[in-house]
């Protein structure tokens, strides 16, 4: 314990302390720092400085140069309270369309509100033309149509097909003998009359004639190739020339 007493010996007569040199080991030195007390800043030093904020934007930035205002009354006019506005000087709700007083096809009047949908037309909408089916008699719907097709009876009223002239064709306009031609085919609708879902006198209206346009414009959606294959007669042709 003798030489550690001797190795950390310190010399309290300087600001640095030495340790004395042992003969077993190097001569070394030991430097303490010297310690001082905490400064604390009592403010003595700016007791005498300006304590207000700094201004913000700087005095000098473009941001205070935008702001500023140019004249006594922009500054007034910024810093003012908005009024509010009593309900006179609201604006007035836009007035009712009177749906009840607007006709088809006719413009609105001048006084309605201007949010409605302008008309696309003046003139009054064209009644539709209807074309009412019938009442048909029992035992003559289109299922029995097709039963009575697919039962075998003759329903042509011809022994082969036949190459029809407009002026034989003609010739079979009555209720008890007629022919039509629809796209080019000749049918016997004469069987088909009692089964026409529009009845008889509108199917009569193309006997004895071609009847592909007045078709076309009636129910073009219609198949008449598989409504009438088993009338067909022949095939629609040009008069023979003289």
């Amino acid at each position: 314990m003798s030489y550690l007493r001797g190795w950390f010996s310190l010399d309290t007569s300087s600001s640095a302390t030495r340790v004395e040199p042992n003969d077993s080991y190097p001569n070394q030195s030991l430097s303490v720092p010297e310690i001082y007390e905490e400064y604390e800043d009592d403010g003595s030093d700016t007791a005498g400085e300006d304590d207000a904020p700094p201004a913000f934007p700087a005095i000098n930035s473009a941001q205070r140069a935008a702001t500023s205002p140019s004249s006594p009354s922009d500054s007034s006019r910024r810093l003012s309270i908005p009024t509010i506005l009593t309900d006179s000087a609201l604006m007035p709700p836009p007035p009712a369309p009177g749906l009840a007083t607007r006709r088809p096809g006719v413009p609105p009047p001048q006084s309605s509100s201007s949010l409605l949908a302008p008309m696309t037309t003046t003139q009054p909408p064209k009644r539709p033309s209807r074309r009412d089916k019938v009442t048909l008699a029992p035992g003559f719907g289109p299922l029995d149509w097709g039963n009575l097709k697919s039962s075998g009876q003759d329903l042509r009223g011809v022994d082969t097909l036949m190459r029809i002239p407009p002026s034989m064709l003609k010739l079979h306009n009555k209720k008890e003998d007629a022919w039509t031609a629809i796209n080019g085919k000749v049918y016997n609708i004469t069987p088909y009359l009692p089964y026409h879902p529009g009845g008889e006198k509108e199917l009569m209206r193309v006997a004895g004639r071609d009847g592909t346009k007045l078709f076309s414009l009636t129910h073009a959606w219609v198949n008449a190739d598989f409504m009438l294959d088993a009338c067909l007669v022949g095939f629609l042709v040009s008069e023979p020339s003289s």
